[in-house]
């Protein structure tokens, strides 16, 4: 009895398992449930066995005199050393600050501009719909610059003036130069278009009875914003939080500019002699990473709805603000965007004609004359100002940087969309698995956490395998970190596709490979292109994620820091302007063809 009853179980198992593994979703989320799973837990691991390490010619091993081995020294050291405070308390709080007020600074603004452009009659919509996310498509590093090229001075900064010192003879304050107030400013300009995207997609959308109610019943303005306006976009609000302090935290390029001391930039100054310590920098930032991914999670359990009993007449009302007003705001817009959007283009590229870079003082000599070409077109190693480089047009370190860039960022964003459209149509279909949710919380993981932590994790992993400075690091790291954007965008497309309809396939007997290529994947080809789109689009222009696993001529934006350190700001001026023009060539092709906007949906006709 007892042989019969555990042939039956066994026969019961054996048919779940094949059950299971006949649909074609089942193996994916497996598959990637254990991809994900590696891919994230063991740099982590990796990571955290690396702060108790004892490394040759580290700290460790001068204060243990032992060359191998395991100790706590890098822990104490840290945590209550001599120089605990400025290398890691002071660095921690301005992490800390910056995440925190850039991400009121990007609610506060992107989400006053989405206002203006969704529920008022301002003219120029559509052009400032478009304008305002240039700063989130250009590099991070690009508003840093051009903020110190705007406001330094000999006589507080050093160095050459900036423009507001030369033509206005104002010589800003040190701390609105360098420091937290610029960091926050440039930081909450650049993740603004976050909170417009989504704030402004409420904002469009929002039932105009909620607040015909309210006036209705003659309740206060002021009440009216808090009990319902605050409500509706509170889940926006919130995800913008998020994805600005995961971002901002991990920060590197923008206090590097700015001269302030942040956990990203105490990483890269500590250097190897304190690698465990380096290591357990890491590690918090990836802590507060993981904090970001449980108030997410308990945000999602707990968010409501809010309706009215009168239905839903799903109109638009818009505030008349007057006809002054309807040209004037637009007019202030238009001047803050040509200075986060339109001057920054024209100044790197201004950059590069300068015979000293960043002095401006030839414009009020007058003398023009003294502009040069060389820096682009000089062909031979003589000239003693170029350090023995040829022009940026002759430059082959410049060109075969961003020839690594494009492979990098095309495999990365390649492998990234299409793990993201296999994970986001599993998800879809098992939306009510636990499993399911695991796959899909991993997959988001890797945008939650700050990238320098993860340049981190796989620096030290890659080093342990012996990939160090191969293109094959860099890609992985850059999918594993990409896949949140392809997936998200993959899930969205995919939850409005009615499973009915792939059923009706599966009923006329077509196979799983064709209903993705003739059924899903058409549907939903908008939404899934920018699944590879959003991805190649931020590796082209990522620094902190790369500059710990590859050397400094490896990638176009790498090579910033390797000409800055030679006093070539032309050069670094230069490359920078390859890589503005050419996101923005890119993107401006691709809405031309395919029509997708990332302000699309938001913008006023």
């Amino acid at each position: 009895m007892n042989e019969k009853v555990k042939k039956h179980d066994i026969k019961v198992t054996w048919n779940y398992i094949r059950t299971f593994f006949q649909k074609p979703d089942h193996v994916i989320l497996l598959i990637f449930g254990i991809l994900l799973s590696f891919v994230t837990i063991v740099p982590m691991m990796t990571l955290l066995n690396d702060t108790f390490l004892i490394k040759p010619g580290s700290y460790a091993q001068f204060i243990t005199g032992r060359s191998s081995g395991y100790t706590l020294v890098n822990w104490k050291d840290l945590f209550f050393g001599a120089v605990s405070r400025s290398n890691l308390y002071t660095p921690m709080l301005n992490s800390i600050f910056l995440a925190i007020f850039s991400s009121i600074g990007a609610i506060v603004f992107g989400g006053t501009f989405a206002y203006l452009v969704t529920r008022t009659n301002i003219a120029f919509k559509k052009y400032l719909s478009a304008i305002f996310i240039f700063p989130y498509i250009m590099p991070q590093w690009t508003l840093a610059v051009i903020w110190q090229n705007l406001f330094k001075s000999n006589a507080v900064t050093g160095g050459s003036n900036g423009i507001f010192s030369t033509f206005f003879n104002i010589n800003m304050p040190a701390w609105w130069v360098d420091g937290l107030f610029p960091s926050i400013i440039i930081l909450a300009i650049h993740y603004a278009p976050f909170a417009y995207i989504l704030i402004g997609s409420i904002f469009r959308n929002m039932d105009s009875n909620l607040e015909e109610a309210a006036v209705i019943m003659d309740t206060p303005k002021a009440k009216m914003f808090f009990k319902i306006t605050l409500p509706m976009v509170y889940p926006a609000i919130l995800s913008t939080v998020l994805l600005v302090f995961a971002s901002a935290m991990g920060s590197y390029p923008v206090p590097h500019y700015l001269n302030l001391e942040t956990l990203a930039t105490r990483y890269v100054s500590l250097g190897v002699r304190r690698a465990g310590q380096n290591s357990i920098l890491g590690v918090l930032m990836m802590i507060f990473g993981v904090l970001i991914l449980i108030v997410n999670h308990r945000n999602t359990k707990s968010r409501k709805s809010y309706t009215t009993v009168t239905g839903k007449s799903g109109q638009i009302s818009q505030i008349n603000v007057g006809r002054i007003l309807k040209y004037a705001i637009p007019g202030v817009l238009i001047v803050m965007t040509f200075f986060t959007s339109i001057y920054p283009i024209l100044s790197f590229a201004l950059e590069t004609f300068l015979p000293n870079p960043g002095d401006y003082s030839f414009i009020t000599q007058g003398s023009f004359e003294s502009l040069t070409t060389k820096w682009w077109l000089h062909n031979s190693m003589e000239e003693a100002g170029l350090y023995g480089q040829m022009g940026i047009l002759y430059n082959d370190t410049i060109w075969n940087g961003f020839k690594g860039t494009v492979i990098v960022s095309s495999l990365a964003a390649l492998f990234a969309g299409s793990i993201g459209l296999l994970i986001g149509y599993s998800v879809s279909r098992n939306r009510k698995s636990k499993f399911a949710l695991y796959v899909n919380n991993m997959a988001f993981l890797p945008y939650l956490l700050p990238a320098l932590a993860v340049g981190i994790a796989f620096f030290t992993f890659g080093s342990a395998l012996g990939i160090y400075d191969t293109y094959l690091l860099v890609i992985i790291a850059g999918t594993f970190k990409y896949i949140p954007f392809a997936s998200r965008s993959s899930l969205n497309s995919m939850m409005q596709i009615s499973s009915e309809i792939e059923e009706s396939a599966m009923i006329l007997g077509i196979p799983w490979r064709k209903r993705m290529t003739r059924i899903i994947i058409p549907i939903q080809k908008a939404a899934i292109l920018s699944g590879f789109l959003l991805p190649f689009i931020t590796s082209v222009r990522e620094l902190t994620l790369f500059m710990l696993l590859v050397n400094q001529t490896r990638l176009s934006t790498t090579l910033l820091s390797y000409y800055d350190e030679m006093g070539l700001y032309a050069f670094s001026s230069g490359i920078n302007l390859i890589i503005i023009v050419f996101i923005l060539i890119l993107n401006f092709v691709v809405n031309k063809l395919t029509g997708a906007s990332l302000d699309k949906g938001v913008g006023g006709k």
